[in-house]
């Protein structure tokens, strides 16, 4: 299993439940101190994931931290490298993540590490109750904005593999755009 690091530590406890109802033998918690950890965090996404996962009954020798990476890429190409450095071989990937990431997880993924086959997983939470004391739903829904459009603009980098996007879910990006979530997009053109 792939925990990937995020501002979101529900993420972590996903993980945990994961693995203490038998889904993997072993995780990656995967995340050094990204966009939005820096401004609130002074230790590294995988190391507190780890350590929440711990208190969830994770045997400490199950977890593996990659506390490196600033971005999902580089939870991918971090957590695969540490992978083949302790020479563990795998048959598939359980990745983990907030709800509206994994879709952009998955195709990072698949663009990263192309013959691994994978799943996704994430804390089965509502959108309407998914913003808590840390994260406000101002707050998501811009984080949303700016990973739908990466979701766009990436492939052509070669950072995730293409998405189909239906019409309606175009129209209801750019009506939230146009009502101003906008604080995490990129300065580029879709």
């Amino acid at each position: 299993m792939l925990v990937m690091g995020s501002h979101d530590l529900r993420v972590a406890v996903h993980g945990a439940g994961l693995f203490l109802d038998g889904w993997v033998p072993m995780m990656v918690c995967s995340g050094g101190l990204g966009n939005f950890t820096r401004e609130i965090w002074d230790e590294a996404e995988a190391v507190k994931f780890a350590r929440v996962a711990e208190e969830f009954g994770v045997p400490k020798q199950r977890i593996l931290i990659e506390d490196q990476s600033t971005n999902t890429g580089e939870n991918v190409i971090f957590s695969r490298e540490l992978l083949r450095k302790k020479s563990i071989q795998l048959d598939s990937v359980l990745l983990v993540h907030k709800p509206y990431m994994e879709r952009r997880a998955l195709a990072t993924f698949q663009a990263l590490w192309p013959e691994m086959q994978a799943r996704v997983s994430s804390p089965a939470i509502d959108m309407l109750d998914y913003p808590n004391r840390d994260i406000s739903m101002e707050n998501m829904l811009n984080i949303m904005m700016g990973d739908f459009q990466r979701i766009l603009i990436y492939p052509k980098k070669g950072f995730q593999i293409a998405q189909q996007v239906p019409d309606h879910v175009m129209e209801a990006y750019q009506q939230l755009v146009t009502e101003g979530y906008t604080k995490h997009l990129l300065d580029e053109e879709i």
